[in-house]
Formats: structure tokens, sequence, C-alpha cells
């Protein structure tokens, strides 16, 4: 395949693609999906770009354009390498042989009664087996739900009844720096709340025993030694829902965001192969576990249906010492790394001693995903890990977007962060002031203008809630709304600076405000809470909580404890608040509102200008917290 990267090859391309955006993605998708089916049409705007319908008619299966097709040219090419957490634990499969595990599994998953359209919630570590759970899925036709391994109990019922799947695959254990996680105890405990489970999948990870209901509980092993390694894939409609994966937003409820089959393949294929500028023998490693969008798109999806060499991490950077990552990048010769600044920030403060320790030789592209990169962090991944050698690809994208829509090309290396950021093919993004009218300013809300093929179908059980969100909120006509802030830089390019709404991105997790406040007010002695972000040395963003409690209750170390086991338990730990501010009550308006404006200015260290109090009930808690802001270091 021809490979666009290059600068005058891209814009040509580029502009076909937004004034001909039919003809564009009419050879696009000859050139990169499979067909069962020829579409009738390539993009329907019958219910508006709000609903925006791609490749109907058409008929394919996702699975088949990762496995089916690589057979003859690629079928003894590594697929995944996988290392575990522990350095020992290493395994490689090819493509044939992930095929079989693939075929087996959707006949064990069929066995269970599993059919077309039905959901499978999939509860794993980061192991070559959640792979395989979701091919299966993909080549029954079923749609698959992916639940960060990292949540309680509470967050993951939530999910699975929101879904409404019967089915659950799990493991009995993940293991993350060194320590185990329970994960079955996780899912037992939360399937007690969910009556319309009726049968529960486990690997067998580790040796650890766990308990095994009765009727309910299946080994995964076992399952997979009676069945055949033959299964025909199902043929789905392009539109059909290949996946539902949850984000927070600045609501309390989680989104069930669903992506299409043929679309999405689509872009996330075209935009791997581009934005990374694959090449046959390259070994491209996300460091994204499965259970994000960037482990679907980026991980699985996009690198196989291209007949990649990905590798899979199941542990984290540090253990058991600072070398991991660049001794898996030297053992593996990984050409491309794609990771967060999260990551990178926590590498940047173990010193670059353990760089010295490796070659890396054999990167050719460096890749940041997940928030905005800062200038410092980029300049160490560009110096020192890359040698000031390999391009970085600094990409924005979101869930909802299925793909990468602003990144720079890798053929051109940028000298400077957020330098010769362009938008990808057919994505045509603009500004909007607040009031979501197209303003001339510098920067603005972003909105993408038109329809791509990774567009989200919509909001799982909730199309009023999708149509609110991202589309009918703009005066102009169905842009997408993104919900983040943007700004055109000396270049004249576009640069995404952060969220427009009370959604935090911590260390590349999207965390709702609200979701966490909700669980804070839990407590018996929390009287209210409010929820801010603040700029945090590794995670990006941290959690800065403000907490007023009942006159009865004092702060103390307890109280602390209590609170932060209490949104662990209710999420997540990545939820857990960095910062909890005492105060005896919150600023708010005469008409109940918190002003959270004035919250951020105080928890960011930004006192000059905390803007007008004068609708305040009590203006002078304004001064209390800003008095006691100091208490709280960071």
């Amino acid at each position: 395949m021809e490979s666009y990267s290059k600068d005058e090859k891209y814009k040509t391309l580029y502009n076909l693609s937004a004034q001909d955006p039919e003809a564009f993605w009419a050879e696009q998708a000859g050139r990169f999906v499979e067909w069962m089916r020829p579409w009738d049409d390539v993009i329907s705007k019958t219910e508006g770009k709000t609903h925006a319908k791609w490749f109907s008619g058409g008929k394919l299966n996702v699975a088949s354009n990762c496995l089916d097709r690589h057979l003859i040219k690629r079928g003894n090419k590594t697929a995944i390498i996988w290392e575990g957490d522990d350095p020992a634990d290493r395994k490689q499969v090819t493509y044939r042989e992930l095929y079989k595990e693939v075929c087996k599994f959707a006949n064990v998953l069929k066995s269970l009664g599993v059919s077309k359209g039905d959901r499978v919630c999939i509860y794993m570590p980061n192991i070559i087996e959640t792979a395989v759970a979701m091919l299966s899925c993909a080549r029954l036709g079923a749609v698959h739900s992916v639940i960060f391994g990292g949540f309680s109990s509470n967050a993951l019922k939530d999910r699975i009844t929101d879904t409404q799947c019967k089915v659950i695959v799990t493991a009995n254990e993940g293991m993350r720096g060194g320590k185990h996680i329970q994960i079955k105890n996780i899912i037992d405990d939360a399937l007690q709340h969910c009556p319309l489970i009726e049968k529960v999948v486990v690997v067998k990870h580790t040796d650890i025993d766990v308990e095994m209901i009765e009727n309910r509980d299946i080994w995964y092993h076992e399952a997979m030694e009676q069945v055949s390694d033959v299964h025909v894939a199902e043929a789905v409609e392009s539109n059909d829902p290949l996946f539902i994966l949850y984000t927070s937003g600045s609501t309390g409820k989680p989104k069930g965001i669903l992506h299409s089959s043929a679309g999405y393949l689509l872009h996330c294929s075209l935009t791997f192969k581009h934005v990374f500028d694959y090449r046959e023998d390259d070994v491209f490693w996300s460091t994204a576990d499965l259970a994000w969008i960037t482990g679907h798109s980026y991980v699985l999806y996009g690198p196989l249906s291209v007949g990649a060499t990905i590798v899979l991490y199941e542990g984290v950077p540090t253990y058991p010492d600072a070398n991991r990552y660049w001794d898996m990048i030297d053992r593996y010769k990984v050409n491309s790394l794609y990771t967060a600044p999260t990551i990178l920030r926590t590498l940047v403060g173990m010193g670059d001693s353990y760089l010295n320790n490796s070659s890396r030789e054999s990167l050719r592209i460096l890749g940041s995903v997940g928030e905005p990169i800062d200038a410092e962090t980029w300049d160490w991944y560009f110096t020192k890990v890359g040698k000031r050698k390999c391009p970085i690809v600094d990409t924005w994208w979101q869930t909802e977007t299925g793909g990468i829509m602003l990144s720079q090309m890798p053929q051109t290396i940028s000298k400077k962060c957020g330098e010769d950021v362009k938008p990808m093919f057919g994505i045509v993004p603009d500004l909007v002031d607040d009031n979501e009218k197209l303003t001339s300013e510098k920067s603005g809300n972003l909105v993408i203008k038109e329809p791509w093929p990774g567009q989200m179908l919509t909001i799982y059980n909730d199309d009023k809630r999708f149509e609110e969100t991202y589309f009918t909120a703009s005066k102009n006509g169905g842009f997408y709304l993104a919900g983040d802030r943007a700004l055109y830089n000396d270049t004249g390019t576009l640069r995404v600076t952060g969220r427009a709404d009370d959604t935090l991105n911590v260390a590349g997790h999207l965390i709702g405000a609200t979701e966490v406040e909700a669980a804070l007010i839990k407590h018996k002695a929390v009287a209210e809470a409010a929820v801010v972000g603040f700029p945090h040395p590794v995670k990006g963003q941290g959690i800065y909580a403000y907490v007023a409690l009942i006159n009865d209750y004092q702060p103390d170390e307890k109280m602390v404890s209590e609170l932060m086991q209490l949104v662990k338990s209710e999420i997540s730990g990545i939820a857990k608040p960095d910062v909890l501010h005492w105060t005896p009550e919150l600023p708010k308006t005469r008409s109940g509102k918190v002003m959270r404006r004035i919250l951020r200015k105080i928890s960011n260290n930004e006192f000059d200008d905390v803007g007008d109090t004068s609708t305040l009930v009590n203006p002078a808690i304004v001064q209390f917290l800003i008095s006691s802001r100091n208490q709280y270091g960071v």
C-alpha cells in the first residue's frame, strides 16, 4: 500500500477528502476493507450529520478483516507479542494461531447462546485472551463491551446492567506491578446485582484458586477443549454495532459509546497506516490497555487489519524497575512507540540513567496520546528517548471519534511541541465561541464540521443524550462538539489544550467530576462536595475536591482514608482525589449554583483573578479558600 505521509501527497489527498468525500472514501474502503458484499451508498445523510450512515448495504466481518484475509500471506507472521507483569512471562502467537483461537472461542460463545447483536462484557487483564474474546465477539456479530480491570464492583455493575449483557468473560486474577488483582472476586461482587447474567467464562491467568459458581461459571480452557477450531465468520451490515465503550462525561452517568463495524474499521486502519507510516516488518507497541479506546483502535483493530505485529503488555512502566519499557523496546526491536504523557512524565522522574542501559536503535516513530503533551515532556521524549531522529506524532482524538483526528505526519520531524499538526483525511475542524457560533478568534471550542467514517453511532440506550451532548447544542447546523478547547498556534495549525467541561483527564483517563462528587457525598459526614481539575506534575491533571462536612464532624486522617476508600469502591482508584480541601461551605450564587470557575482558579493558585464574587451568597468564603489553599501543597 502506498504511503501518504509525504507533505505534498498529504495535501492532495486531504483536499480530495474534503472536497469530494464520497470519491475519497470509496477508494479507501476498497483499499483497506475486505467486503462480503459491496456497499450501495458511501455516505447517507438522510437523518442529517448527526446520524450519518457509512457504506449502507455493505456487508463485512471485522474479525475476518483482522485475521482470515492474512492467512495466506501472513499466516506464520507474529500477530501478538505478549509480555506479562513478570518479565519472564512471555508468549507470541502467529496470525494462524490467533485465528484458530478466535474461531474456537467464537464456538464457545455460540454454545452459550451468544448470537449476532447480543452484548458480551469483558473484564480482563491485558492478556492475549482479552484480544481473543474481542475478536470472537466480532466474528459472531456480537457487541463487546470491554471494562477496565481497575474499576470497582459498583462501577462494573452499572456498566454490565446498562449493556444488558448475558455473558461475561473474565479471569481469576490480573497482575500489575507485582500485585495480584482479584478480578474474579470483583466480578462476583458486582453480579450480586446483575440478575440477567447467565454465564461467566473464567480465564485461568494465574495459579490462584477462585470460587466457581455452579451452573454459571465456566473455565475458559475447559470450554476451549470441547469445540472445533473451524468457524465461518458472520456477515454483518456496515452500520451494525461492533462495540460499546464507556466514557465519563460532565454528568454523573457514564456514556456507552456505540461504534459501527465498517466505518470504524476503515478509520482506525487508515489512520494507523499513515500516522505511524506502517511498514510490513514493523513492530508496533501501543502501551494502552485493551479496555480503553486506544487499545481497541491501535492495539487491536487498526494494526491487525493491516497485518501488523503488535506488542501487548500487562504491567506498568516501572516494574520491576524503570528499565522495563526500554528493555522491551530493545528485546522486541520496537519500531513505533505510542504512549501517554503521564507515563512519560513518570519515566522522566525516574532519571535518565535507565535510558542509558538501552540502545533503542530500532525506534523510528514516537507517538503521544490521551492528553495534550507539555513542552518539557515533549522535549525529553524527542531528545532523550528518540535521540532527535524520531518524529513525534502528537495525536488528538476521543473515544467518540473512533480514531485519530489531528496529528503530525511522521515524515516531518518537528523541532517544537505542537508544530505541524494536521487534520486527518476527511476531518474538517473549526472553532466556535462559548455561544457555539463560528469564531475568527485564535482560540475556542473545537468542532468537526463534517461526518467521518469512525464517528460514534450513538450513546447506547440514550440517543437523546447523544444528540444533546454532541450535536443539537451547536448553533451551526449539526457540527460535532468535541468538548475540548483548541487554539491556532504560530504555524496556523490547531493545538488542543484541554477539556471545556467538567470532565477531568487524569493520566489519560476521563473522569466525570460529578461521579467523584456523588461518591464523596455518600459518606454520612459529607454535606456537599465540588470537584475540579488542577495541573499535576505527573498525571497532567489532578483531582481537587472541596469538601464541606456536616457540623458534628471534623476532618482527620480517618476521614481522609474513608473518603478515599469510598471513591475507590464506587468508581476506581484512578478517581481518588489528589487533594481534599476542607471548607465550611462552597461558593454559591443566590440561585444555588456552585461557582466552579472560582474553585478552579483557587486550585490553580490563581488568586489575583477569581472574577466577580458579587453574586455569591457568601463572598467571604472565597477569601477563606484562598487563605487556606497553601495548606494543601501541590
